[in-house]
């Protein structure tokens, strides 16, 4: 018997698009003759959809028309599992519910990777492929994530956080503190969004305003770092879970600004429909020393586990070429594309790396098993309310 995935993308995020390309990307690269494959498509206002529409690329490039030919679905449990429930239809006409044997999220940004949808499958008690609760938040908020790794020992550059409202109440405070602790030049950006939307680079205190202004419009949180001005741009990726990871090959991705943007990532070298991270252009694996290659290797797989991160990754680095030090930028705990290129330059193919995706959630949810999340207890037995509240119980 099959075991059957459901495959959630899309959601309320900015990165919304680039979650439909990862996820046709991920869906053609599972094993059918092992895995049966039911697409779940979340529109941006939260409502879930499935249907064999949601398979091909080009069906969404008018939304309207691809929802008139999916139907609206939820998630229940019961009878001891999790089905998906067909909500439209009449008693003798609604699909049977369709028992759903782990999910798969491929999604990115805000509202989802950030272990809100973690959390929706914690609450099913359904198996899921990517990091838990905890892990996916701290990996998307930037400055937690910064403040982590220092406590763990590991290298990231100094930066200030600060709200857009202190920022819109007091200027001047903002642009001191930011002057005295960070300096010239430096990068702005939301403190909890990926793909390298609303960041900038900042010469001067001139340029500080428009920036923010920038990076305000998408979060309330916002973080500046000093920038490197001579570097190297380095991903890894990293699959396992807390007892067991492994990192790939290294890349060096190509820029076409002073930072990698969202164009560079998704808009380049993708006539004829993107391809999302996997048509960025980039050198792979990347030309580094052997020493250089095993010292980012090794810090992206500590980086995993400070986190306690689970899935696959991609963590993405700074080289200042000045100085030979390494730094770390941000994880993605969802990658665009999860990555699948550096693992094929690794030497492992798409298709064995849901394998071992599968293999991995379903070993957390077997560990999840075994633990004790209720007490049976007889404490409600003798409560009753009076006029007075509650009455033999001693709470």
């Amino acid at each position: 018997m099959k075991t059957n995935i459901a495959v959630f993308f899309g959601c309320r995020s900015v990165e919304h698009e680039v979650s439909i390309i990862s996820a046709v990307q991920a869906m053609r690269a599972i094993n059918r003759e092992k895995y049966d494959v039911t697409p779940v498509y979340v529109t941006k206002d939260g409502e879930m959809y499935t249907g064999d529409c949601l398979f091909e690329i080009e069906n969404y490039r008018n939304l309207p028309e691809l929802l008139k030919n999916a139907e609206p679905v939820t998630f229940i449990r019961k009878d001891n599992g999790v089905f998906m429930k067909y909500l439209n239809g009449g008693i003798f006409s609604k699909k049977k519910d369709i028992r759903t044997d782990i999910c798969f999220p491929v999604v990115h940004g805000t509202n989802c990777e950030d272990g809100t949808m973690a959390g929706y499958f914690e609450y099913l008690g359904i198996p899921y492929i990517s990091c838990d609760i905890l892990s996916a938040a701290v990996g998307m908020d930037k400055a937690v994530f910064k403040s982590v790794l220092k406590s763990a020992g590991l290298p990231v550059l100094d930066c200030v956080t600060f709200r857009s409202r202190d920022y819109l109440n007091d200027k001047d405070s903002v642009i001191a503190e930011i002057g005295e602790k960070i300096g010239y030049p430096l990068i702005i950006k939301p403190v909890n969004l990926g793909s390298s939307v609303g960041i900038s680079k900042v010469n001067s205190a001139d340029e500080l305003d428009a920036a923010i202004t920038l990076a305000a419009s998408f979060a309330d949180r916002l973080l500046a770092e000093h920038a490197v001005n001579n570097l190297r741009e380095i991903n890894c990726s990293v699959i396992g879970d807390a007892d067991e990871c492994e990192a790939s090959v290294c890349e060096e991705p190509f820029m076409h600004d002073e930072i990698l943007s969202y164009k560079d990532k998704y808009l380049s070298g993708s006539k004829g429909g993107s391809k999302g991270m996997a048509s960025l252009g980039r050198k792979i694996p990347a030309d580094l020393t052997k020493e250089k290659s095993d010292e980012i290797r090794k810090l992206a797989c500590d980086i995993f586990k400070a986190i306690g991160a689970s899935g696959v990754v991609r963590i993405d680095f700074l080289i200042d070429c000045d100085t030979d030090k390494v730094y770390a930028n941000e994880i993605n705990t969802i990658p665009g594309s999860l990555a699948f290129y550096l693992w094929d330059a690794t030497g492992l193919k798409y298709t064995d790396m849901i394998d071992r995706l599968v293999s991995i959630a379903f070993k957390r949810q077997r560990n999840r098993d075994n633990l004790t999340f209720t007490i049976d207890t007889n404490i409600l037995s003798g409560v009753s309310f009076g006029a007075k509240g509650a009455k033999g119980a001693k709470l």
